[in-house]
């Protein structure tokens, strides 16, 4: 098999991978917020950090021992993009009287399906890199940034169609979910059955707990997991946030108001671009310094959010999207390749399961919640938002100090 050909393949799986997912991720807290559950909107943000805590476990477990990865990617891809369009389907009929339990559960169903293709993808893009004979640290991050191409995509065709503010932004996401179920499996075939011989303990990444016995594991993993809260609040809140300015004359059809998904997507092409920056700053600055510049960019992402508008304050927007590349990247990225450096290599897999668990499972569940409850209780006004968004920057405030008190680094 050429190699390009299985790059460009690959370019293309990556790229519908994460375009399911940009469908809806940053546009489903304004349309449910427009369809009368906007005090319920954390919940369906938490549930993707709640089935993440086993679903993709499980989900390897079958992988590694009786379906090979493309099959089983396919099958998700397609259980997940029905019970999305089963959603779908409700949210249009019933308009704006469809209550929580209408939707929430079939959202949840298709959800639990598709948080573990994230992994599944991965295993299917490193056996088909390694047959090819290519090196998976150099040819993958070149391919995944294409992942980050379709989520972008996909959010411009929500916001250009008109679908941000009602359910077929789900129809869209089962669109591309049933169009990659098929073009699974025509992905070289995954091996099964490898005759490695694992306890139910080690499958499921539980040996990586022992890790909290040394200090300094234990208080990255638990800082990990606080800073992990600030994951999924602006992705829940940002868009019915800038596109409630509407209600003030002054704002009415500016490009903010009127393109929400496009401003945000500047915070995944910062995204993009902030990766090619991780090896310097992690060299030059070592862990400890990364994962508070990560820290404080998140303080600068929700400042801005408080203070801008989308009118002479839409450039305090734009600087939040941009720090996002900072405030993700530095602390997902680099401190997953910290895990990696610091663990044995029979405990690599589990370690990075572990930092996943406390990061976009514990951490994003628990901080959507609680941003939830914040919310709710003061975002009934214009200030009453920039009271939220204050609050949520104080809070990645205190984490960072905390974390540069508490974490001794003991090498670079």
């Amino acid at each position: 098999m050429p190699n390009s050909n299985i790059k460009i393949r690959l370019i293309l799986l990556s790229f519908l991978q994460f375009a399911v997912w940009g469908a809806y991720l940053t546009s489903m807290g304004r349309y449910l917020g427009d369809a009368g559950l906007g005090a319920q909107i954390g919940w369906f943000y938490a549930v993707q950090g709640i089935v993440s805590i086993f679903m993709p476990a499980i989900m390897g477990i079958i992988a590694d021992r009786w379906v090979p990865a493309q099959k089983l990617l396919s099958f998700c891809h397609l259980c997940a993009a029905v019970f999305m369009a089963v959603a779908a389907y409700i949210g249009s009929v019933k308009g704006s009287s469809v209550e929580f339990n209408d939707i929430f559960w079939f959202y949840t169903a298709s959800v639990a399906f598709y948080m573990p293709t994230l992994a599944l993808s991965n295993s299917v893009s490193y056996t088909a890199l390694e047959r090819a004979q290519l090196d998976t640290v150099k040819a993958f991050p070149p391919i995944r940034v294409f992942g980050t191409v379709g989520f972008i995509i996909s959010m411009w065709l929500v916001d250009l169609l008109g679908f941000q503010d009602n359910s077929s932004q789900f129809y869209m996401s089962a669109a591309w979910g049933v169009i990659l179920s098929l073009y699974s499996l025509s992905m070289p075939a995954c091996p099964v059955n490898s005759g490695r011989k694992q306890s139910l303990a080690a499958s499921l990444g539980l040996d990586a707990f022992k890790l909290f016995k040394r200090r300094q594991m234990a208080v990255f993993f638990i800082f990990s997991m606080l800073l992990g809260g600030a994951l999924q609040i602006s992705n829940g809140y940002a868009n019915g946030f800038i596109a409630g300015f509407s209600g003030n004359p002054a704002f009415e059809g500016t490009f903010a108001v009127e393109h929400t998904n496009i401003l945000i997507s500047l915070s995944q092409i910062s995204e993009t671009l902030c990766i090619l920056l991780i090896p310097f700053f992690l060299g030059r600055f070592g862990i400890k310094r990364v994962m508070l510049i990560a820290m404080f960019a998140w303080v600068f992402r929700f400042a801005f959010f408080g203070l801008g508008n989308p009118g002479s304050g839409v450039w305090l927007f734009i600087l939040s999207m941009i720090v996002y590349g900072v405030a993700f990247d530095f602390f997902n990225i680099s401190g997953s390749l910290f895990v990696d450096k610091e663990v044995p290599d029979n405990m690599r897999s589990s370690a990075q399961g572990l930092f996943m668990l406390m990061t976009n499972g514990l951490g994003a569940s628990i901080g959507v919640i609680a941003a939830q409850e914040v919310v709710n209780h003061y975002a009934t006004s214009p200030e009453g938002w920039s009271t939220a968004w204050f609050i949520f920057a104080a809070y990645a405030c205190l984490v960072g100090v905390l974390f540069a008190i508490l974490f001794k680094e003991q090498n670079k």
